[in-house]
């Protein structure tokens, strides 16, 4: 259990009795006198005793180390819901959705025609947000940089050797080893790849050619790897190898990653508050995605990925629809203060609150 388990649930509970209490006061309170889920988003609940049954969901491996805190702290206020996720991967989570075998989809990435999801069977709740790190296993090497350039030709095999020119400008004063460089990726569907791939064609339009996907045609030369936690294991056991791996993922497998050139002209190591720094300045579109990659920003981490649940517009009987909507509420209220301990970003007060509106959509 998380260290900081106990003394959370003893604050949620001394909060929970202080919003009861409060509640208790003034026998003249004009308030709505029936049953009260603890699903109403618009009115802050913190009840969710009364929820039950069960939800599954599939998806991106990105936010797993978060919704598995969020379900393990979520199961102390609501005892009667089982809640499980199951991260195969952002692809096969919007199929699953697609197919009605999940209740829920995580993914990192927005729905495409190709995804098997019909169009209006869907909302957008962005949840958190966290750094892609380039993570390296290079001996002797224990601090990288990299232009956005220079990223793209060494992950469409361009660049070859880790004593190449570019990587050598990028890192004056570094001693680099005449070594094969090993490419690492991601074999499924993923909206991880989605994201670093659209970062390159944002950042450097000229030079990367392999566009942008869930999945994208890698060259033979590359290996590819299942989930976040594949690749990072990859890179691990790999002497020359570089990859694009989840923040929470390259922590936990003590990974080194390399401080990326941001559109200022920075190079910014991942961290959640270069994450931070870059959902501050992302522009919101009416369905809650955003766009936080490559922003601009002296402190901006540039490789910054948001993440979301797709529910559905309703849901075949009230209890499920409470479900979906109390735990999503959950992840979006007190869940939020669980996100930096697993290294993710929580949302800026505007977006959370404009997710929260979302779930009041949910019939």
């Amino acid at each position: 259990m998380n260290r900081n388990v106990l003394s959370r649930r003893a604050l949620v509970g001394v909060a929970v009795a202080a919003l009861a209490l409060a509640g208790c006061g003034g026998g003249d309170d004009d308030s709505d006198t029936g049953t009260d889920t603890g699903t109403d988003a618009s009115a802050g609940a913190t009840d969710y005793s009364n929820l039950s049954g069960e939800l599954k969901a599939t998806g991106a491996s990105f936010p797993d180390a978060y919704y598995q805190e969020v379900i393990t702290e979520f199961k102390g206020v609501a005892s009667k819901l089982t809640v499980t996720y199951n991260a195969t991967g952002s692809g096969q989570g919007k199929k699953d959705f697609g197919a009605n075998l999940n209740d829920f989809a995580g993914s990192d990435s927005t729905v495409k025609d190709t995804d098997g999801v019909a169009a209006g069977s869907y909302l957008y709740v962005p949840t958190v947000a966290a750094p892609i790190t380039v993570s390296f296993n290079v001996s002797g090497v224990d601090k990288l940089q990299l232009s956005a350039d220079t990223l793209a030709k060494i992950f469409q095999t361009d660049i070859k050797k880790w004593n190449d020119a570019a990587i050598a400008a990028d890192n004056p004063g570094v001693t680099l080893p005449d070594k094969n460089i090993t490419v690492a990726h991601r074999a499924d569907g993923s909206g991880t790849t989605n994201n670093f791939t659209k970062y390159l064609v944002a950042a450097a339009p000229e030079t990367w050619k392999l566009k942008s996907g869930d999945t994208v045609d890698w060259p033979a030369s590359t290996q590819g790897a299942q989930k976040n936690s594949g690749v990072a294991q990859l890179i691990k056991s790999t002497d020359g190898a570089i990859g694009y791996v989840d923040f929470s993922d390259a922590k936990a497998s003590g990974l080194k990653f390399a401080a990326i050139k941001n559109k200022d002209g920075q190079f910014v190591e991942a961290s959640l508050d270069g994450a931070t720094a870059a959902l501050n300045g992302a522009t919101i579109k009416d369905d809650l995605t955003y766009d936080p990659l490559n922003a601009a920003g002296a402190t901006t981490y540039p490789i910054t990925a948001p993440t979301y649940i797709l529910v559905r517009p309703s849901y075949p009987d009230a209890a499920k629809k409470d479900a979906v909507k109390g735990f999503v509420t959950y992840i979006l209220t007190e869940g939020q203060a669980l996100a930096p301990e697993v290294d993710f970003a929580p949302l800026p007060d505007g977006l959370k609150t404009k997710a929260l509106a979302q779930l009041d959509k949910i019939q």
